[in-house]
């Protein structure tokens, strides 16, 4: 056997379990024969420290016995549980007694509420739920942390317990006591349902099913019961019960209604907690899909900044005379003789751009324009404008820039200034690229613009302000100049 000196001396013995980080052995002393040693490696970026949180006097908290350092691992002690309460469950069959599982709800939500404001677990489920000396008490608190310290940035998404996790976890937002009372809801609904609400199996089911999916709601217990689940999976942490109030409602549970009228008020309070509860979920799919605008918004930025950036290298280099204006971080105007040629900053697109039945089946998340111009010539024509929209024109969910133009109907007598010329998303495009015919049309196919295959951009643009800078750019003789119809994606 295996000996490891901490402030007292631990043989160490077989194997007892274990997580996702450490393994756990049999352990014993002179002062303690039944103990649990847990060994956690040492890992670059986090501390022997962020294994011991302070739980202090907190009720139904497995404590430290001794700990310190045991070769390559840190060490923790701890008194040697019966079991924990995932063994308990693999033992049964089906789910727990109502009375049954809310004494050990009451235990954990104990814990909780000692330690609230304090400590926040971060890791609850029922592999950290160990029953010692008749309650159900929590284990590994400062593991959680300790695994994020040191887990690589690029799995540190996937460092959490995805069956377990609230929605703020998912979102990397800070973690709260609220966080713990989500995970203690997921563990209550598998005791009262003998199943998890939420199913996966990948991780980013998960995200997705904590994220935007309410849990089926608990039939055939208590309607208080089933209620205080429901506040517990609350997507807005905010709107959860706290530890204590889980606590007191969970000593009533199984008090019946003094009166058929509180029994009707009990019902109608369920019904109140599920309208929340859908509005809350409802919520958290506005704030995913905001951040999933915004992530989609950065990356157009940053591939037009190379577009962009490009194009002026191309033209600085073939036109040494050519001056460029300066202080916008994307966007500029080159100017040459009387011509100018400026691509426009992008702009984050509406969330709903587009009217009515004209809808095109595609989104655009962001968009910009580029445009050639020169003195107004004798039929009145200025130059052309293109639109450049970053959007999934052609392939449902896969978003890059394309190029665009549009052009009046040949059916009004009218004529624009420019031909063809850019529109950004909205009522006006929408008739161009909907089904619906309108006073506008697509003049120019959908044309993915990319860093890789660029050349024939460059060199379009460079040619219509060279034509441009010695008055010889014209309009058109034929519209549209390339034929674009089936170059985006309609319904």
């Amino acid at each position: 056997m295996d000996k490891v000196q901490l402030a007292s001396e631990w043989v160490v013995g077989d194997p007892i379990g274990g997580g996702g980080f450490g393994k756990v052995y049999e352990a014993s002393s002179a002062d303690h024969p039944r103990a649990a040693i847990k060994l956690v490696p040492k890992v670059p970026g986090a501390q022997r420290e962020l294994l011991l949180a302070d739980v202090g006097s907190a009720r139904n908290v497995v404590p430290i016995i001794d700990s310190g350092e045991a070769g390559d691992s840190w060490a923790i002690v701890m008194p040697r549980a019966e079991r924990s309460l995932r063994d308990y469950l693999a033992g049964t069959s089906g789910p727990l007694g109502v009375k049954e599982a809310v004494a050990a709800l009451a235990d954990v939500a104990a814990a909780l509420s000692d330690l609230d404001g304090r400590v926040v677990h971060r890791d609850l489920k029922p592999e950290n739920v160990l029953l010692l000396e008749g309650h159900w008490c929590l284990a590994d608190f400062g593991i959680s942390r300790y695994a994020e310290a040191t887990t690589a940035p690029d799995t540190r998404k996937y460092s959490l317990t995805p069956e377990y996790a609230a929605p703020e976890r998912w979102r990397a937002e800070r973690a709260t006591t609220s966080t713990d009372v989500y995970s203690l809801g997921i563990l209550a609904y598998e005791l009262l349902a003998g199943q998890r609400p939420f199913q996966g199996p990948q991780p980013e089911d998960f995200r997705q099913q904590h994220l935007h999916v309410d849990a089926p709601h608990l039939e055939g217990i208590p309607i208080a019961l089933a209620t205080l689940v429901d506040e517990c999976l609350y997507k807005p942490a905010g709107a959860r019960p706290s530890p204590a109030n889980m606590l007191a409602r969970l000593s009533r549970i199984n008090d019946d209604p003094k009166s058929p009228g509180l029994a009707k008020l009990q019902q109608a309070n369920r019904v109140e907690v599920n309208r929340q509860g859908v509005a809350g979920r409802r919520e958290s799919e506005k704030q995913s899909e905001n951040e999933r605008v915004v992530e989609l918004a950065t990356v157009a930025k940053h591939a037009l900044k190379q577009v962009a950036d490009a194009l002026r290298d191309a033209i600085e280099q073939a036109a040494p005379m050519a001056s460029f204006s300066v202080g916008l971080p994307i966007g500029w105007t080159a100017a040459l003789g009387q011509a100018h040629l400026r691509i426009e900053p992008p702009s984050v697109t509406a969330n709903s751009p587009w009217s009515g039945a004209t809808a095109p089946a595609f989104e655009v998340i962001s968009h910009s324009s580029l445009s050639v111009t020169f003195p107004r010539n004798r039929s009145g024509y200025v130059g052309r404008s293109h639109s450049l929209w970053f959007c999934d024109a052609q392939e449902a969910g896969r978003y890059q820039w394309f190029e665009t133009a549009f052009m009046i109907s040949p059916l009004i007598p009218s004529m624009s200034e420019q031909d063809p010329f850019a529109l950004n998303p909205d009522g006006e495009a929408a008739q161009a690229v909907g089904r619906v015919t309108g006073s506008h049309q697509v003049a120019w196919p959908f044309s993915a613009v990319s860093i890789g295959e660029i050349d024939d951009f460059i060199g379009r643009w460079a040619g219509w302000f060279a034509d441009a800078a010695q008055g010889h750019l014209n309009r058109p003789g034929t519209m549209p100049e390339r034929q674009p119809q089936g170059s985006w994606r309609q319904h």
